[in-house]
């Protein structure tokens, strides 16, 4: 058994009993089993358990054995501290902390099939792209699903948004600083932006707009950046942090982004920066998305935003680099911006003020270049020709929701196949 394979099992749920108890002969029922988290911190993020009538929601930690949680030193890192459950395979150690704070300890052992192994290896071996790789030739199986995929998941987007203004009781500009966060995160960083932006009452960022070092400051602090200034920029921001949360009475709530694995160019500092600057120049920012005409208008509305001077010569707070140049977003991150979180809000909005917009943003996704990323290659290296955002967009979509779970039977592609062998 190895972790790798331990977390294989988790995120699939390929068991042979599901009937969980803790070390204690507590019954455990699995409400989420968390999104699997391939970057630093827990290994299931947003999970979700009972246990003895109390529902806890947080992260879950895996290990073969339990004493890894203390070779690992999980104890001494922040980003474990919100722990629900420790999932081991073999439970070799009692861990005093769990004890401390009533977490439980999930014994795996005589839950898995112990042939799983061999399977697990075979499974690895496999190099498609998508299940049917070998069979999908696109001269002949035309792909008819873009538009409606598309759809779908604007649809899916429309509901998380509804959601969210539920929450914040339909404050449209407080829902796009928060999903514009997200974006600006990336994968990295694409949660614990949002939660920054969410600790922050939209109200006082709005009060603040115009002063941009008090918009990098408040978003600075809250990150964590400015508990020892190191130079005399960090120590403006510091004071700037500081008054604000006198004046507006913000929590000691820490959200510390990540840095692994994160090109220079995406680092925190540098995007916290440049979202600073988009609120600092766009003061009536929703209005201006809400009434774009065509995707150069959006284009137009983020093609200035750059991180403020001091990141000119710094990637991380106090550290010269030997490239001095502007740290201004790229066209390709804009795209990104404007898929991801400008047309979706966009789409609900006008639908939710009951206008028919679905054609008006398919045209947008058409005036949007193919993006580039790895689903896509994938794509092409299967022999489609990938012109628009819209191509990209689907067959990201349906790539996730089809040729992933291989959903064959219901899939359009899998479809044709399966009709053109049966007249082989």
């Amino acid at each position: 058994m190895n972790e790798k394979l331990l977390q294989y099992l988790w995120n699939f749920k390929i068991f042979t009993i599901y009937n969980f108890k803790d070390l204690k002969g507590n019954p455990i029922e699995i409400l989420d089993y968390g999104t699997w988290n391939t970057d630093s911190g827990p290994d299931f993020l947003m999970a979700k358990i009972k246990i003895n009538n109390i529902i806890l929601a947080g992260n879950i930690e895996l290990h073969v054995k339990s004493s890894d949680w203390i070779f690992h030193n999980h104890s001494k890192d922040p980003n474990y501290q919100n722990i629900i459950l420790h999932v081991v395979y073999q439970n070799d150690a009692d861990i005093e902390e769990f004890k401390n704070k009533n977490i439980p300890t999930l014994e795996l052992r005589n839950h898995i099939d112990q042939s799983i192994y061999g399977k697990y290896e075979k499974l690895l071996k496999e190099t498609q792209f998508i299940p049917c790789e070998d069979l999908f030739n696109p001269d002949k199986i035309q792909i008819d699903f873009y538009e409606e995929s598309l759809l779908k998941k604007l649809e899916e987007k429309s509901s998380e948004l509804e959601k969210d203004l539920e929450i914040h009781k339909n404050n449209y500009e407080a829902v796009l600083f928060h999903s514009l966060a997200y974006s600006f995160g990336l994968k990295v960083n694409a949660n614990l932006f949002k939660q920054i932006a969410e600790s922050i009452d939209f109200t006082v960022f709005g009060k603040i707009r115009q002063n941009k070092t008090q918009l990098e400051s408040l978003l600075f602090g809250i990150s964590g950046w400015l508990e020892k200034p190191e130079d005399e920029q960090m120590k403006i921001w510091k004071r700037e942090f500081d008054f604000l949360k006198a004046k507006f009475g913000i929590s000691d709530l820490v959200i510390r982004p990540k840095f692994l694995r994160l090109r220079p160019p995406n680092f925190p500092t540098i995007r916290l920066s440049q979202l600073a600057d988009l609120y600092h120049q766009h003061q009536n920012l929703f209005s201006k998305i809400i009434n774009a005409k065509n995707s150069d208008e959006l284009m137009e509305i983020f093609s200035n935003t750059k991180a403020s001077e001091y990141w000119d010569n710094h990637f991380n707070f106090g550290k010269i680099s030997p490239v001095d140049q502007l740290k201004i977003v790229s066209k390709d991150f804009i795209e990104l911006i404007i898929l991801n979180t400008v047309l979706p809000l966009k789409y609900h909005y006008h639908k939710n003020h009951h206008e028919e917009i679905a054609d008006e943003i398919l045209t947008f996704y058409r005036q949007i270049s193919a993006e580039k990323n790895s689903i896509v290659d994938g794509w092409k290296n299967s022999g489609l020709k990938v012109k628009t955002a819209l191509q990209t967009q689907s067959l990201i979509y349906h790539y996730k929701n089809y040729c992933t779970a291989k959903n064959c039977l219901n899939c359009s592609i899998g479809f044709k196949i399966l009709k053109e062998d049966n007249h082989v």
